[in-house]
């Protein structure tokens, strides 16, 4: 059965479609006008955004810059917190961990959560600032960019990438590389957390 097709013409354009295509159309126009915009869609104006660097009033600690969407996880700001938590070993040696992610700081977070026995992942989801408790150990591209953009510039960090069994990768701020360390040592950490706009 074939659609009930409309012709509107207007001058000497016209469009032909479906009646039931048309009928959205005018549905979704009068919506448009008559019900307030949505509460809860307020994106964030450019200029409501801090420099880089700059702590992010509300969210929990600085600005860490912008990250485009990757797989299923859409575009977002990474607020690194302000502080360094301490030291603590990455936990799990000789074991090897789902957390294996390069750039996904909450996917490795969560599995070495779920997997138990690791303090430096333990550490920085029990971490809370500005009423945020959703903080991660940073991944290791994560690391890097807070090292691109001169937010940590000395010591030596964990990320939450394991490279092995035995190690994990870290990232020395003074010299601006990455390595991979033994999980049975003891190295700074620094939480993390999304802001998604």
């Amino acid at each position: 059965m074939k659609p009930e097709m409309i012709t509107l013409k207007h001058g000497d354009a016209s469009i032909k479609m479906p009646a039931s295509s048309l009928a959205k159309l005018a549905i979704a126009s009068v919506f448009a006008q008559v019900l307030p915009p949505a509460a809860n869609v307020q994106p964030a104006a450019p200029n409501d955004i801090p420099a880089i660097g700059a702590y992010w009033p509300g969210q929990g600690g600085i600005n860490g810059g912008f990250v485009a969407a990757r797989g299923d996880v859409p575009a977002h700001y990474l607020i690194f917190g302000d502080k360094d938590l301490g030291e603590f070993r990455w936990g799990g040696y000789e074991k090897e961990s789902k957390a294996t992610s390069k750039w996904d700081g909450k996917a490795n977070t969560d599995a070495l959560i779920a997997a138990g026995g690791h303090p430096v992942a333990e550490a920085c989801r029990a971490y809370t600032a500005d009423g945020h408790a959703d903080f991660d150990l940073p991944a290791a591209a994560q690391l890097y960019q807070a090292w691109a953009h001169d937010l940590i510039t000395k010591g030596a960090y964990w990320s939450s990438s394991q490279r092995s069994a035995y190690y994990a990768f870290g990232m020395g701020f003074g010299g601006g590389y990455q390595t991979y360390v033994g999980k049975d040592l003891e190295l700074r950490v620094r939480p993390v957390r999304r802001y998604f706009i």
